[in-house]
């Protein structure tokens, strides 16, 4: 058969594959899933402030308030529980539903009960209520994330479920974002949250019937097997891995106290009793990853040396007799082990994984704080031009993008989207740097190709035009890009696994971008909007070049580049 005929073949069977993914139930509770994860974002994290705006709460206690979103920057603190501790009464439930269920329904509940509050009178149970709303859905983003890793399969695949949910979650930002606007304007705040609270509970409802990873009386036996295969010879001896469990363990605990004992600070009534957010991001943050990430990371890759080495290893077996040696084994399981596997099985390649992760959404983490000032400051566009241009048309093209992001996906490979998505992802950066010198090239180009005067239809004019396809551009590209990264970061986590990896390979991304942004609003007071965009764009292109690495690294492990995530390597 010639290369052309296989070209083809191939191509053929990647389109069957599509076909096939669309018609899995699993890819239509994926789109739910996506969707219930991206509401609550958009409630609490945005929507949420436009309410406490009308209830004339000052701006100070607002920024306070906005804290609740750590919760879902070191949602990877937490992450271990869901592997392995079961919600009571629900575990017939499934391993991952049992908590995506759970979530769904206390979401539900607390925007219904919110919904009867005045956030003005009641602001201390108000804000603890949507605090608990920020920790519920960071939780079920952790568990969604493990879920779409755990059922993917070669019928649903793991680059099909990662576009759904995309798709899923950005549309539910629409729905929370414009839509809840253009509702509360006519329905008044406590409808709009009633209403979506009300969607939650019917999601949640709904997800009884999902389906879960299998978990058959075989699989539960083999994950018995493996913790007694931590005691069996050539395993680390009980003595190292309790240290190890000690040292890490510590670490992580007190990065989540720290948290919580700033959020609960900040929360406090009298403001100068307040602590410095920014101070706080800016210095204990990096302190932070150090502590939860980088020290375990580099504890787990030395475990696995000495374990492979034939170092502090047990000579015969040593089962456990106590009970603290079974929650010695549950623990190191459930904290020590997923580090352990994703540095085992990738090695050195680990750090262009993680250098890949911190950069490849760096620039659209970082400048999404700034795109209101730069609109409405800097541009000086109404507030109803970039409502038009950035929530309607925007949304729009985005949700175009990861259709697009899911096809290539599927026809060009996952690498291939990933490297693309990369570059366009970059370049668009320079369309806003035109913007920012008075914008004459976008200007021409939506001129040249027709989309000033298919505008114009609609009552835009020529100055919205450009501004409409700038945005829109960008979202495509962003579009692509993020579909193709969360089917990369899947694709990278292990069945088993998958809640603690994929929650710690995401979070870095958000604390990245946060950590970021002081320095670029200095960088911007400094040297202006058009510096700040070619940096952006290199700051990208150097994203492209560890993608053309990593895509190097793949086809030389000799892995299939569309294949579903690994299994856990015992």
């Amino acid at each position: 058969m010639s290369e052309t005929a296989l070209n083809d073949e191939n191509r053929l069977s990647r389109w069957m594959v599509l076909l096939g993914s669309l018609r899995q139930p699993k890819t239509g509770y994926m789109l739910i899933f996506g969707f219930a994860s991206g509401l609550p974002y958009a409630l609490l994290l945005g929507t949420l402030y436009a309410w406490l705006t009308d209830a004339e709460v000052d701006v100070e206690t607002m920024g306070v308030f906005s804290l609740i979103g750590l919760a879902y920057a070191f949602k990877f603190l937490w992450s271990p529980a869901l592997d392995r501790v079961d919600v009571p009464f629900l575990r017939r439930l499934g391993k991952r539903k049992q908590w995506i269920v759970t979530a769904q329904l206390m979401l539900g509940l607390i925007l219904v009960v919110l919904s009867f509050l005045n956030p003005l009178t009641s602001l201390g149970l108000f804000s603890l209520l949507a605090g608990i709303g920020a920790f519920a859905s960071a939780t079920q983003d952790v568990v969604v994330d493990a879920w779409r890793v755990d059922v993917a399969d070669e019928k649903a695949t793991i680059d099909i479920l990662s576009t759904v949910y995309q798709m899923g979650y950005r549309t539910a930002a629409l729905v929370g974002g414009a839509l809840a606007l253009f509702m509360a304007e006519r329905m008044g705040w406590p409808a709009v949250y009633m209403s979506m609270g009300g969607i939650l509970l019917l999601v949640g409802i709904a997800g009884l019937f999902a389906p879960d990873a299998e978990r058959s009386a075989q699989a539960m036996e083999d994950e018995r097997s493996n913790l007694l295969t931590l005691r069996e010879p050539g395993q680390l001896t009980p003595k190292v891995r309790a240290l190890a469990l000690g040292g890490v363990g510590a670490l992580w605990l007190w990065a989540l106290v720290t948290v919580l004992v700033f959020m609960v600070r900040s929360l406090n009534s009298d403001p100068d009793a307040r602590p410095d957010s920014t101070a706080f991001v800016s210095t204990m943050g990096p302190l932070i990853v150090i502590a939860t990430v980088v020290i375990p990371s580099i504890i787990a890759g030395s475990l696995e040396f000495l374990r492979k080495k034939g170092r502090y290893v047990l000579s015969v077996a040593e089962p456990a007799t106590r009970a603290s040696d079974t929650a010695l084994d549950h623990g190191y399981r459930a904290l020590i082990l997923p580090l352990a596997e994703i540095i085992g099985r990738l090695r050195w390649a680990a750090i262009l994984v993680i250098a890949l992760v911190l950069t490849y959404r760096i620039t659209d983490a970082i400048w999404g704080s700034f795109a209101y000032p730069f609109y409405l400051g800097e541009l000086e566009y109404t507030k109803d031009e970039v409502a038009i241009a950035s929530k309607f048309f925007g949304v729009g093209a985005l949700l175009l993008g990861l259709a697009l992001g899911g096809l290539l996906l599927t026809v060009i490979g996952r690498m291939t989207t990933l490297t693309l998505g990369a570059l366009i992802a970059a370049l668009t950066n320079l369309l806003y740097a035109d913007l920012a010198i008075g914008g004459e090239r976008m200007q021409a180009a939506s001129d040249a190709i027709g989309f000033t005067w298919l505008t114009g239809l609609f009552g835009a004019d020529e100055r919205l035009s450009k501004l409409m396809l700038t945005i829109g551009m960008e979202n495509i590209a962003v579009g692509i890009a993020g579909a193709a990264f969360v089917a990369y970061l899947s694709s990278i986590v292990a069945k088993g696994y998958s809640a603690v990896q994929y929650a710690l390979l995401s979070s870095l991304t958000l604390l990245v971008g946060t950590l970021g942004r002081p320095a670029l609003g200095q960088m911007i007071e400094e040297r202006g909007y058009y510096d700040v965009f070619i940096l952006t764009t290199l700051i990208g292109l150097f994203a492209v070049v560890l993608c053309l690495i990593e895509w190097v690294r793949i086809a030389r492990s000799g892995r299939a580049e569309n294949a579903p995530p690994p299994e856990p390597e015992t």
